[in-house]
């Protein structure tokens, strides 16, 4: 953690955070406790870490890289903020918190403080204290609830082909789902136990979930055509 420094509030007395870099997060990592909030906003899918090859859940919130296609005109989200996107910048060092002050939530104009007169932490902070609380108790269950998905062969890909008004064409590649048809097909005590462990309410969750998937497509149709606010 070479570049990291322990959050420290009379160090960092002055710190904001900004909700900025918000808006360059197309894919947005999740954690299995977050499906069913989010699932009232954005499609839920799948897609492998690019250096483990391992499957992980998130958010997709725009359509190519560095586009977020879920923002209020002030340029804040319109649903619910993942516990990745309230950490940004701020990571857990053992027993402490730390953070890269060279992230850019932490380098924008304004924001919200860290801490208040009295050195106290702020809502802000409160609310990033409990993002990495609910990361860090969520990414094993979350691998649990993966690796029972693909014990039962219930993932597989999903085809994304766009063609916007503009002309352009544009075609997502390795993003997956989970198959109804194979959930279905699953003998009853199988399904019985997904239901028991709480599996299945995530499943539907995810499941239901792409159906926002055509109003990313129109909002990114309204941007290219100059219709977007």
């Amino acid at each position: 953690m070479a570049d990291m420094e322990l959050l420290d509030s009379a160090r960092h007395a002055a710190l904001r955070v900004s909700t900025a870099p918000d808006a360059t997060r197309h894919f947005v990592q999740l954690v299995a406790e977050e499906f069913i909030a989010a699932s009232l906003h954005y499609p839920i899918l799948f897609t492998r870490h690019p250096e483990t090859g391992d499957l992980y859940p998130g958010a997709l919130m725009g359509l190519v890289p560095d586009e977020n296609l879920c923002l209020n005109a002030d340029r804040t989200l319109v649903g619910y903020r993942a516990a990745d996107l309230e950490r940004q910048g701020f990571y857990v060092s053992g027993e402490n918190i730390a953070i890269d002050p060279h992230h850019a939530a932490l380098r924008q104009p304004g924001g919200e403080p860290v801490f208040d007169a009295d050195g106290a932490p702020t809502p802000m902070l409160q609310r990033v204290q409990a993002a990495l609380r609910r990361l860090h108790k969520g990414l094993p269950e979350t691998e649990r609830f993966v690796t029972a998905l693909l014990a039962h062969k219930l993932v597989e890909p999903i085809d994304l082909s766009f063609r916007f008004d503009n002309g352009e064409s544009l075609q997502l590649d390795s993003l997956y789902t989970i198959s109804l048809d194979a959930l279905h097909a699953l003998p009853d005590d199988v399904a019985l136990s997904l239901f028991r462990s709480g599996d299945m309410q995530l499943i539907y969750a995810q499941t239901n979930s792409v159906r926002h998937i055509p109003t990313l497509a129109r909002r990114r149709n309204d941007r290219l055509s100059g219709l977007a606010a």
